[in-house]
Parts: structure tokens; sequence; C-alpha cells
């Protein structure tokens, strides 16, 4: 180092120097301003890139939040769907047994009509029978009383005493 100190020369260092700064103009011309403007153009990249992500998350958090309302939403017609079916079911449930009892109060009302009817009938019948049945008896008995003389004058008595009392 000693040997550099003694051999110092000016015209060397006024040479070196005014190489070392055109050295350094034609870097910062040509090298540093493209490496400086690539380094920026990069920078500025990352930061689009990172705005852009954040974008891309804030419309994500605003899809997800819409795609739970719309679920939501969703949810809320399913019920309102499966408390109008019920509500439908439980109608129609309803309707049936009302139709059911009405017919059955009309097919009671018919049976006991046609009932009524038959009884009518019978009854109808069977006065007939006995009717008929009293008067064979009552010409057996009055073929038998009026069978001889005698039993037929003491009828005739009896009746016109009867007759006489009334």
């Amino acid at each position: 180092m000693e040997k550099l100190v003694n051999q110092f020369e000016l015209g060397l260092f006024f040479w070196q120097m005014l190489i070392f700064i055109g050295l350094i103009l034609l870097l910062r011309k040509f090298a540093w301003k493209p490496i400086l403007d690539s380094v920026n153009n990069r920078e500025e990249g990352i930061r689009n890139a990172l705005s852009s992500a954040e974008k891309a998350r804030e419309e994500m958090v605003a899809l997800q939040a819409k795609n739970e309302e719309t679920l939501q939403q969703a949810r809320m017609e399913r019920d309102a769907m499966l408390k109008e079916a019920r509500e439908i079911k439980e109608k129609m449930i309803a309707d049936a047994k009302a139709d059911a009892a009405t017919e059955g109060a009309k097919m009671i009302e018919q049976a006991k009509a046609a009932i009524n009817a038959e009884k009518n009938a019978a009854m109808a019948e069977m006065k007939a029978q006995v009717s008929s049945l009293s008067l064979e008896i009552a010409e057996k008995l009055l073929k038998e009383e009026l069978s001889n003389k005698e039993s037929q004058i003491k009828l005739v008595d009896k009746m016109l005493a009867d007759a006489k009392l009334n």
C-alpha cells in the first residue's frame, strides 16, 4: 500500500476519474435507468396484483354474503312452501272428514227411511193378516154358534137386549 501512495501520479488519477465518471454516466443512462424502470414496473405490477387480490377478496366476501343471503331466502321459501303444503294437507283431510261425515249422515238417514218403510210395510202386512185371521175366526165362531136353532134365538135375544140398553 505504501508503494501505491509513493507512485501516485496526478495525470493518471485524473484520467481514471474521468473514465470512472464517464462509466457512471454511461451506466446511469444505459443501465441504471432501465434497471430502475424495470424495478419500478415490477413494483407497480406487484402493487396492482395486491390491489387486484384485495378486490378479489372483497368481491369474494361480498359474493359469500350474497350466497348466504340467497341461501337464507331459499330456506325461508322452502319453509313457507312446507307450511303451505301442511296447511293444504290439513284442509284436504278436514274436507275429506267433513264429506265423509256428511255422506255417513246421509246414508244413516237413507237407512232410517228404508227401515221405517220396511217397518210400515211389515205392520200393514201384519194388520192384514190379523184382520184376515180375525175374520176367519169370527166366521168359524159364527158358523158354529148359528149351526143350531136354539143358539140363534139366544143370540138374537141377546143382541136385542143389548140394543135396548144403549
